[in-house]
């Protein structure tokens, strides 16, 4: 969806946002198929990605991958499993407290960097041999957000994710 008119009822409504979310947790993918390491800060590089992460550089519109946290137990739940680990859906950052999709096509502020949500982050064919027969569909429509550095920073654990007015 095309962002409306800003002098629109429904530009009004997309921009409002009861609070600011909060980055609850790092990961860094330094290679395919490589252990995410788990980290408390990294470094958003602009064009770029997460510094020690495998989207470093030029990755453009993946530079970043985001997941909402309130999602992590929904996608237990529809996999059959008791708890999903973050570093399993390998994601950079778990954030709770925003709806993700909201800001999809619009900026937001992570710690010191600027980032722009550029698509949703769909599953890979790699969560059905990870949550067993039937988790890529778990996963479908709870798969995150993907993002462009706009503008590097640093970013850590605790962190708020504020949408940044254009």
């Amino acid at each position: 969806m095309r962002n409306p008119p800003p002098n629109s009822d429904l530009h009004a409504l997309m921009t409002q946002f009861p609070r600011a979310g909060r980055v609850d947790w790092i990961g860094l993918r330094p290679a395919r198929d490589e252990p995410v390491e788990i980290v408390e800060s990294a470094v958003a590089v602009t064009g770029g990605g997460l510094e020690g992460d495998r989207y470093t550089g030029g990755s453009g519109k993946r530079g970043v991958t985001l997941i909402q946290a309130e999602h992590l137990p929904v996608i237990a739940a529809l996999s059959g499993h008791a708890e999903v680990a973050p570093a399993a859906l390998r994601r950079n950052l778990v954030v709770s407290g925003i709806p993700l999709i909201a800001l999809k096509g619009r900026r937001f502020r992570v710690g010191t960097a600027l980032l722009e949500g550029t698509a949703p982050c769909d599953p890979c064919s790699k969560m059905e041999a990870l949550l067993g027969p039937g988790g890529y569909n778990a996963m479908r429509g709870m798969g995150g957000l993907c993002a462009r550095v706009i503008a590097g920073g640093t970013l850590a654990i605790g962190d708020a994710v504020e949408w940044v007015d254009a």
